[in-house]
C-alpha cells in the first residue's frame, strides 16, 4: 500500500494503513460508538457493545466483539489520559465500487481517544429544526456514520443563535436534538419519545428510565406533539459524553431555572453509576 493510501492517526501521529476504497469513508457504511472513560474504565460499555451488535445486525454489519475489545484495550493502555472520550468506529470495509453489499464483508474497526473536555451544568436553548427525522429508515435507531441530517440541523441551529435543535420526524412526532435524546417532565412523569419515532436508544436515556422510580418519577416512552413538547415542565437532554442538560427555552418559549432540580437530581444519580463503575468522582473534573 502506497503513501496515498495512509491517513495520519491524530492521536499517536504515526501512519497506519487505510484502504481508501473503505465503504465507510465512501458511502458512510458503518457504525460507531461514543463512550466517556472515567479513571481508565469505558462507562457502561457493555451497554455500548451491545448497541453496536443490535446495529451490526440492522445493517448486515458483522461485529466481532474480540477484535474491538482488543482495540479498546489497546487504546486504553497506550494512552495516558485517565478521563477521555472513547469512539469505536466499525466500517463495513472494502469492497467494488457500487451500493451493493460485498459478499464477503471484511470489517474496518478503529479505535480512537481524545481528551476529556470539562462540562458544565450550562442550560441550553433549542430551535425547531426544518430538517426532518425518518423514523422509516433504519438508521434513525442506529449510531450509523451517516450524520449529515444531525450535522445541518446543529448548524442551522447555531446560526440562527441557538445552542442545539429539536428534530421532528415526518409525521411531526418529536424525536430528538441533532445528538441528544430529549426528555420531558409532566408532574412526576418523565417523558421520552419512543424508539418507533426515529429515536436512537440512548444509553443515558435508558439509564434515566430505570432510575426514575428510585428518585420519585414515573418514567414512560411516549409520542410527543410540539405542542406538548412545550406544554413539559421542563425539559432536558442526554448523552454519553453531556449526561444531563437542562433546557431553558424552545424557539420563544422558555421555563425558568427552577426546574433545574430535576436535571440536577438526574445527573446526580448517574454520577453515582459512575463512581461505582468506575471508581472514580467526575464530579473533580466536570465544571459543574
Amino acid at each position: 500500500m502506497n503513501d496515498k493510501n495512509k491517513l495520519i492517526s491524530a492521536y499517536k501521529g504515526t501512519l497506519v494503513p487505510f484502504d481508501l476504497r473503505d465503504r465507510g469513508l465512501l458511502l458512510g457504511d458503518g457504525l460507531f460508538e461514543t463512550i466517556a472513560i472515567f479513571n481508565h474504565v469505558p462507562f457502561q460499555l457493555e451497554a455500548h457493545l451491545v448497541r453496536l451488535e443490535q446495529g451490526g445486525h440492522k445493517l448486515k454489519l458483522p461485529i466481532d466483539r474480540d477484535r474491538i475489545n482488543e482495540a479498546i484495550a489497546t487504546v486504553i493502555a497506550e494512552s495516558p489520559i485517565s478521563h477521555a472520550i472513547l469512539r469505536i468506529t466499525v466500517t463495513r470495509g472494502s469492497g467494488d465500487r457500487g451500493l451493493l453489499l460485498p459478499a464477503v464483508p471484511t470489517p474496518t474497526i478503529i479505535a480512537s481517544i481524545t481528551p476529556w473536555t470539562p462540562l458544565n451544568n450550562k442550560p441550553i436553548t433549542l430551535v425547531r429544526s426544518s430538517i426532518k427525522r425518518n423514523e422509516s429508515s433504519p438508521i434513525s435507531q442506529i449510531k450509523s456514520l451517516c450524520y449529515l441530517d444531525q450535522i445541518m440541523a446543529l448548524q442551522e441551529a447555531v446560526e440562527a443563535g441557538y445552542d442545539d435543535a429539536v428534530m421532528l420526524n415526518t409525521n411531526n412526532k418529536v424525536a430528538c436534538a441533532s445528538s441528544a435524546n430529549i426528555i420531558c417532565l409532566y408532574g412526576n412523569r418523565l417523558v421520552t419519545p419512543p424508539v418507533s419515532d426515529g429515536v436512537l436508544p440512548g444509553i443515558m436515556r435508558d439509564l434515566v428510565l430505570q432510575d426514575a422510580g428510585s428518585l420519585g418519577f414515573e418514567a414512560c416512552e411516549a409520542s410527543l406533539t410540539w405542542g406538548e413538547l412545550l406544554a413539559a415542565d421542563t425539559v432536558f437532554l442526554t448523552n454519553s459524553v453531556k449526561l444531563v442538560r437542562h433546557v431553558t427555552s424552545i424557539n420563544l418559549h422558555q421555563w425558568t431555572r427552577e426546574a433545574d432540580y430535576v436535571a440536577i437530581s438526574i445527573r446526580s444519580k448517574l454520577i453515582e453509576r459512575i463512581v461505582a463503575e468506575c471508581g472514580a468522582d467526575p464530579v473533580n473534573f466536570l465544571c459543574f
